[in-house]
């Protein structure tokens, strides 16, 4: 009987142990204002001291707080890593440096 209602308790209390995790709260900078500003013109996103990005007709550009940032729009694309390697194509070619070497 103490082996039946263990079992009984594992297998009541399993849904509570496989359920979805609470949804996050929304993303507010510090006056109060939303992270993100979605229209039909493009998104703003900005995450306070995290990544932030923006994209509209014309291109998009995304950055990491001391990481990778990059663009890139209809005439070409360039990014690069701080104290890293950075480059830069478009239709004419390509170009890539490595900090410190060139």
């Amino acid at each position: 009987m103490i082996f039946a209602g263990a079992a009984a308790v594992a297998i009541a209390a399993s849904p509570a142990a496989h359920s979805d995790p609470p949804s996050l709260p929304p993303c507010q900078m510090a006056d109060g204002s939303a992270c993100s500003n979605i229209s039909a013109g493009g998104a703003d996103i900005n995450i306070p001291y995290g990544p932030g990005g923006s994209v509209d007709r014309g291109g998009a550009s995304g950055a990491i707080p001391y990481g990778p940032s990059g663009s890139a729009n209809g005439g070409g694309a360039s990014g690069g890593i701080p104290y890293g390697p950075s480059g830069t194509a478009n239709r004419g070619g390509a170009s890539g440096c490595w900090f410190n070497l060139g």
